[in-house]
């Protein structure tokens, strides 16, 4: 983003799942362009790996890891209470946690569906309940949910998580005009087939015959692209929305599936 002014100096962010892939990459990019985030992940050594990668890397901006389980309301007002003590405000909310649990529907018990939104769904509405006046607070704030191109257009054996995700699109609109009058944009970022480490996990379970490369080339196959997506083509996307350089864009549902959904 050289030769822009993205806005994003000193402005405090949160981004959920941050240890791993895009949430990782999000937090890299939002840290190079001088914003000071803070990084929550459920795995404390995770995490504190990926904050000390993302710091010796070097940015503008300070990193601050804090260990939580979206799952747990507790977690997530701990979570926002720091990030206020450590910076006074919050400007950026990134819903990133959650995973692609999918399977055939008579095999989704109400657990695992509950699970799936908890995770998904219920994670970004507390966490955006609670940060939302801390936004109006500052005069206006971005919020990106990332959701999945499954929320669109679900197919066989897709849920719980087609539910979970079409849920963040319908919560991502409904925001976006309810916040609209306090400047809070709002924002979706629809995630097709990006290279990831729950993808690697089912590389390594399911076909470990493969190389790396090979597996995704197979996942590509039906990619108009022709290759699966890197976490930094999804996060750059994400900043862009968080940024100032999208300052007249709310309420969309953007793609970033390399062509692969049938929807716009």
């Amino acid at each position: 983003m050289r030769g822009f002014e993205t806005g994003l100096a000193r402005k405090v962010a949160i981004v959920t799942g941050a240890s791993e892939g895009i949430g990782k990459a999000t937090a890299r990019l939002l840290f190079e362009q001088q914003a000071h985030v803070v990084m929550c992940a459920r795995r404390p050594d995770v995490l504190a790996a990926a904050a000390n990668e993302i710091e010796a890397a070097g940015g503008g901006g300070k990193l601050l890891p804090v260990p939580g389980d979206v799952t747990r309301p507790e977690d997530i007002q701990r979570v926002v209470d720091v990030t206020i003590q450590h910076f006074g405000g919050i400007d950026i909310l990134v819903n990133n946690a959650g995973g692609a649990d999918a399977g055939p529907f008579l095999e989704q018990a109400d657990e695992r569906i509950a699970h799936d939104l908890e995770l998904k769904l219920f994670a970004a509405i507390r966490f955006t309940r609670l940060t939302v006046p801390w936004m109006i607070q500052r005069g206006g704030g971005r919020i990106v949910n990332v959701t999945a191109i499954a929320g669109k257009n679900p197919g066989a054996r897709s849920m719980p998580s087609s539910i979970s995700r079409a849920a963040g699109i319908a919560l991502t609109k409904a925001l976006s005009k309810e916040l609209a009058p306090h400047n809070i944009l709002v924002n979706t970022v629809c995630i097709g087939k990006v290279k990831s480490a729950q993808q690697d996990r089912s590389w390594q379970a399911t076909q470990p015959g493969l190389t790396r490369d090979e597996y995704y080339q197979r996942l590509a196959q039906d990619i108009p692209l022709g290759r699966v997506g890197e976490p930094e083509e999804a996060a750059r996307v994400i900043v862009f929305l968080a940024s100032d350089l999208a300052s007249y864009v709310t309420g969309c549902a953007i793609n970033v599936d390399g062509g692969l959904s049938p929807s716009v």
